[in-house]
């Protein structure tokens, strides 16, 4: 939450330049409190699991949260009941067709990144709800495909393929120590990764993004997209403490070709219990943009993208 300062105190810019919360009392006087409307647009084929991991960290901020659940109208999942997705989800088609305005969404990744974009079968749909956050939601975080396929959509930057996966724990350089969304953050942070393609650095840059967290070893990781009121975030800081050895282990059983994560278990050996070392810096960046849209979200949802 931001701490209230006069305006003409110097803590209130020094505070500001090094990305501290701060509001003045006028500010604070004319805020009204409601809940926050986020969406969760639901792309994993482990609704459940993918659920429980944002939930946790936008239900960690001391705001109220009023949490959504939405799926694409074309595709049917597999793996998970249909029970379930009846219950707690809505088409997109029909959140569209309601005109209803989000404070926030949460694009996930997919497991079709191998895929050319216009290749998958929900891509018009998908591309649809990309153009419909720019009217209808004030701040969209795109994750891993989901994040890629935004920068694709709004800027033509290419996917590539990897040679290897990108798979393990990676050391990552905080380039924006004092944007909004990296309050609080590490000048070094540990994020999950696994994936089978990347952007090139030169290429977001060329698109006129801003790159917020990068790693020497697996490129570009947080991308800020300021024009179409966005963030795109390559990797997972959403993993569970066992989610990569579930997919070691799954893929080992399958008897695929897959390297023991780099950097997870101690000393590298599956057999050890793997640590959770990107929680606290996880449950800052989903807080921080939580905090960032309760700041400038209009207080009517109505405005939103007036």
């Amino acid at each position: 939450m931001p701490v209230t300062l006069p305006e003409t105190l110097p803590a209130y810019e020094i505070l500001s330049r090094e990305g501290v919360m701060v509001m003045s009392p006028g500010r604070a006087a004319s805020q009204d409190i409601r809940p926050l409307r986020i969406g969760l647009l639901n792309l994993m084929p482990k609704k459940i699991q993918t659920e429980n991991q944002f939930a946790r960290l936008i239900g960690a901020t001391p705001l109220q949260i009023d949490f959504q659940l939405i799926r694409i109208t074309s595709h049917q999942t597999k793996n998970t009941a249909a029970e379930h997705m009846e219950t707690f989800y809505r088409p997109f088609e029909e959140v569209e067709a309601t005109g209803e305005k989000f404070d926030g969404l949460i694009i996930t990744g997919a497991p079709i990144e191998k895929m050319p974009f216009e290749e998958v079968t929900y891509w018009d749909e998908i591309s649809r709800i990309f153009d419909w956050t720019q009217s209808h939601v004030f701040s969209t975080f795109g994750v891993c495909w989901g994040g890629m396929a935004m920068a694709y959509h709004f800027h033509g930057v290419q996917k590539h393929a990897l040679a290897h996966k990108a798979f393990g724990c990676f050391r990552h350089r905080n380039l924006a120590p004092t944007s909004p969304y990296l309050r609080g953050f590490s000048d070094d942070v540990l994020v999950p990764v696994s994936r089978w393609t990347e952007m090139h650095q030169d290429e977001i840059d060329a698109a006129g993004l801003t790159t917020l967290i990068a790693s020497d070893e697996t490129g570009p990781c947080l991308v800020e997209d300021a024009a179409h009121r966005a963030l795109y975030i390559f990797n997972h800081f959403e993993y569970d403490s066992g989610t990569l050895k579930e997919e070691y282990d799954r893929d080992v059983a399958a008897g695929k070709a897959i390297n023991v994560p780099k950097n997870y278990y101690p000393d590298d050996d599956p057999t050890q219990v793997p640590l959770n070392r990107w929680r606290s810096h996880a449950h800052l960046l989903y807080g921080n943009w939580i905090n960032q849209i309760y700041q400038d979200t209009p207080y009517d949802l109505a405005k939103i993208g007036d």
